[in-house]
């Protein structure tokens, strides 16, 4: 199991280059479908959007600590548990959303300004429960990680792309509707073309270790659903807004995971497995759960 922690995944700057681009893209596409009226909806209904925050950000990190605290994972392991729980939203939840009849305006809200606020968010959530870890605040002494890069890195990847489509959008409308219908679907497939090659170009070591890392990502995951299904049930929310938060806290962009793994921890194995392994295991358990939640109103 220690041996995750010295293992690299292979993966080079061209790569990491247009993954940075693809995730850029989808953020912008994301942009662009906010407008005023989300802005409205928001200040009108602000208890759904609240507790959405606090969930993503303040809950699941917090039961990614205790369950790190539970399982003992090797450090590496245990850096990539906190780092995809640190990380926005990720930008198919709104089509889950949607799918699962929920509310979409929420949805949209709440990954666009919690990928806002994961400029300042994720670095900070990473390095604060990473460090309550003593194993994991140990790799990181040795990596000597400056958050201060990893706050540009998040900033220029996210916030200029949510900046660029809400601006977008607010003064070229129609380019937006346009630009939005094209670029979604396209840089979607292009993120999912990167988690497939990156796969495939690390098969042996996938194979090798996913019986490992398996049950834990599917535990995290199933976490991070319940943190936003019983957030969103203390708070009284209806059904279509318990979708909502459900399915925003359980969908993380492990994509911004792996970009920072790559740039600053060099593909550090147990980092890289868990969040690759979790961009593919959201999608099945966020389809999952939407489907049943379909026909439920």
């Amino acid at each position: 199991m220690s041996e995750l922690d010295s293992v690299s995944l292979n993966f080079s700057q061209k790569d990491l280059l247009l993954l940075n681009l693809a995730l850029a893209l989808i953020m912008y596409g994301v942009a662009l479908d906010l407008s005023w009226k989300d802005f409205k909806y928001l200040m009108l209904n602000p208890k759904g959007f609240i507790l959405g925050i606090v969930s993503q950000f303040l809950i699941l990190p917090f039961l990614t600590f205790l369950l790190v605290l539970a399982i003992k994972p090797p450090p590496s392991v245990a850096l990539g548990m906190f780092l995809v729980a640190a990380c926005p939203g990720g930008n198919v939840s709104n089509f889950l959303s949607s799918l699962a009849k929920g509310n979409t305006a929420l949805s949209v809200s709440l990954t666009a300004f919690s990928t806002g606020f994961s400029v300042v968010l994720t670095p900070l959530n990473f390095a604060l429960w990473a460090g309550f870890y003593p194993p994991s605040s140990s790799l990181l002494q040795e990596i000597s990680l400056d958050i201060s890069e990893v706050f540009m890195t998040v900033g220029l990847i996210l916030g200029i792309p949510l900046i660029l489509g809400i601006l977008t959008s607010q003064f070229f409308p129609k380019f937006g509707k346009l630009a939005s219908t094209i670029l979604r679907p396209t840089s979607i497939l292009i993120f999912a073309a990167f988690v497939v090659l990156a796969f495939l170009g690390n098969f042996d070591l996938f194979i090798q270790y996913i019986g490992l890392i398996f049950l834990w990502v599917l535990g995290h995951n199933l976490i991070a659903l319940g943190a936003g299904f019983f957030t969103a049930k203390l708070g009284k929310l209806p059904l279509p807004d318990v979708k909502t938060l459900t399915i925003e806290t359980g969908i993380q962009n492990s994509g911004l995971g792996l970009v920072l793994i790559f740039t600053y921890f060099e593909g550090l194995g147990g980092m890289a497995i868990i969040a690759a392994w979790w961009g593919i295991w959201h999608l099945i358990s966020g389809m999952t759960v939407a489907l049943l939640w379909k026909n439920k109103t």
